[in-house]
């Protein structure tokens, strides 16, 4: 089993931004981790391709949490490979598949009123982007603490950012993907923009459970791979 990290290089108000979804590679099966924003497929598609992998053998996707930068293109992946065996917490599960409005709609609908003028813009725009994700429905719904993929693979409930967020745990190759449950940020492991934590207290908890596995490799989805080579964590 390996991990290889997606760089999606993408611009946004003319600046340069990447994310960086993980491709997990397991008996030549492959499991992506978050589709990125939507319309984001043919992105992913050419760095997996890049990567030496076949989009045949796409079997699972994981889905660490609902938000358009980890959901956008997930209606369309399916749409494409409706084989794949997409794999969410229960509590997301509600979210993706529409069951239950999301929580990042509502908070991002209550922020609305309490913007500047200057803020307004970027407040509709991004409730109208989050209106616009298709529903996709779940095939399996996971909890803290369950194996997956051939028991290598452990979930580590880390709530925070938002309340079903999941982060993945290997320990056969000392490593976690961590979602937004961590960001890698001036060379340290932090939370990711606590402006948009639904709860900083969990997730500042969270980000201290993750950090107790004392892992070589941190995949973050944004900032990228974090290694720690010993010292302070």
């Amino acid at each position: 089993m390996k991990i290889i990290e997606l760089p999606i290089k993408f611009e946004f108000n003319g600046e340069r931004n990447y994310i960086y979804p993980s491709l997990i590679v397991w008996n030549n099966e492959l499991t992506l981790v978050d589709t990125g924003y939507p319309n984001f497929l043919t992105l992913i598609e050419n760095e997996i391709l890049k990567s030496g992998n076949e989009m045949d053998n796409l079997k699972n996707i994981i889905i660490t949490h609902y938000d358009d930068d980890h959901i956008g293109s997930l209606f369309d992946f399916k749409e494409k490979y409706p084989w794949v065996n997409i794999i969410a917490s229960e509590m997301e599960t509600k979210y993706i598949s529409g069951q239950v409005k999301s929580e990042r709609l509502v908070q991002a609908e209550q922020m609305l009123d309490k913007m500047s003028h200057e803020e307004m813009e970027f407040g509709k725009w991004f409730i109208q982007q989050l209106k616009n994700l298709k529903h996709v429905p779940i095939d399996e719904k996971v909890r803290d603490g369950d194996m997956i993929l051939d028991n290598k693979c452990r979930i580590i409930a880390t709530p925070g950012h938002t309340s079903g967020h999941i982060s993945l745990y290997f320990p056969g190759l000392n490593s976690v993907i961590t979602g937004d449950a961590a960001v890698r940020e001036n060379h340290e492991l932090t939370i990711a923009n606590p402006h948009f934590c639904l709860n900083v207290v969990q997730a500042e908890q969270s980000l201290a459970k993750i950090k107790t596995l004392k892992a070589e490799n941190y995949y973050c989805y944004h900032g990228g791979k974090f290694t720690f080579s010993g010292g302070k964590r």
